[in-house]
């Protein structure tokens, strides 16, 4: 596995920032995630789950005209949850950040995709995200740490019989030849309707010996699962973004999506499930460009490099998970990692 970045989160990645807003308790437990490229980013996008709910994402195809998104909305609410990137659009036009369409600065029309999780068990019915969640992730949106777990699109988040929420990672790459490296992040919205953790053991599926440490982790728990733990929800959804500062072009982008889902199949089981709707965006700030001469036996260097860039989105994404689902925080009937296994933990001091 490559080295994580200086904070093992998306926003290692230059001109990538991440805003959170939520509502919990009083009958709330949903929010809005936005991962925001103001200055623009090529996108792709990859759908695996028989039940998405996305929108804009018709025009990431390579075919297509627009070439650059502005952020990305990911959303508590089901589809009535599409509606926060209504809110993003606004702050992103206010800030006359978008897709140029007049003379003027502010004859913009921002490209912002989205796509939705399904909570709506968590919290009373009507509760849901609207385009003031949208607004006000953007306003919280920074460089630097991400908040993880139970916040944003996270906070109703259930993965099998445990809370779900958000968690992201990050990776820096070895230079290829005659390049520099490349960093690459990822968040996910964990709340997947097969279980993250082996249930027998507490372990879980996408962990290793580099992920414990990672939420102050000191080893995986080697017991079942006490009795009490929910049952599966019915109806559920992983989304998320994977984030590179390589120069990629829209169908790598959509390549690298693709990649990223098998972060998912990694990480739950089961994966992509006719009640799933497993959305992963891929964002290319093209900071960093890819070597493009050919190698000594004439393979395009491009490719191989590309290659180690998607294996890496895979591998990041499914670490992502993992950290969301250990962030997590018990809602109602649903516990927490930590309140089933919290021996997996040392002591708080």
């Amino acid at each position: 596995m490559a080295t994580p970045g200086a904070t093992n989160g998306i926003t290692d990645v230059d001109g990538v920032t991440v805003g959170h807003h939520e509502r919990i308790g009083a009958g709330w437990a949903t929010g809005t995630t936005v991962v925001l490229t103001p200055h623009g980013a090529v996108c792709g996008v990859d759908g695996r789950g028989g039940a998405p709910g996305t929108r804009e994402t018709d025009l990431l195809a390579p075919q297509n005209l627009v070439q650059r998104v502005h952020g990305i909305c990911l959303s508590g609410g089901s589809a009535y949850g599409l509606a926060a990137a209504d809110g993003v659009m606004r702050w992103l036009g206010e800030h006359q950040y978008g897709f140029a369409v007049g003379s003027h600065p502010h004859e913009v029309v921002p490209i912002v995709p989205a796509a939705v999780i399904f909570d709506l068990p968590s919290g009373e019915w009507g509760n849901h995200p609207d385009a003031e969640f949208g607004y006000r992730a953007c306003h919280d949106a920074g460089t630097g740490p991400v908040r993880q777990g139970s916040v944003g699109a996270g906070a109703g988040a259930v993965t099998g019989s445990l809370k779900g929420g958000v968690g992201t990672a990050s990776a820096v790459l070895p230079p290829a030849e005659d390049a520099e490296p490349v960093t690459l992040g990822a968040l996910a919205v964990v709340n997947a309707r097969g279980e993250s953790v082996d249930r027998a053991t507490g372990t879980p599926w996408a962990a290793d010996a580099e992920l414990v440490g990672e939420f102050g982790v000191s080893s995986w728990p080697g017991r079942p699962a006490r009795d009490g733990a929910a049952g599966q929800a019915s109806l559920n959804t992983i989304v998320g973004v994977v984030a590179t500062d390589a120069a990629l072009r829209k169908a790598e982008c959509q390549r690298l999506a693709m990649a990223a889902q098998d972060g998912i199949a990694r990480a739950v089981r089961p994966a992509h499930s006719m009640f799933d709707g497993d959305t992963v965006f891929a964002l290319s700030t093209g900071h960093r460009e890819l070597p493009d001469a050919d190698t000594p036996i004439g393979l395009p260097a491009r490719a191989g490099a590309f290659d180690r860039l998607c294996a890496e989105a895979a591998t990041t994404f499914s670490r992502a998970i993992v950290r969301g689902v250990l962030a997590a925080e018990g809602h109602a009937v649903v516990p927490a990692y930590r309140d089933v296994w919290p021996e997996a933990f040392p002591p708080e001091r």
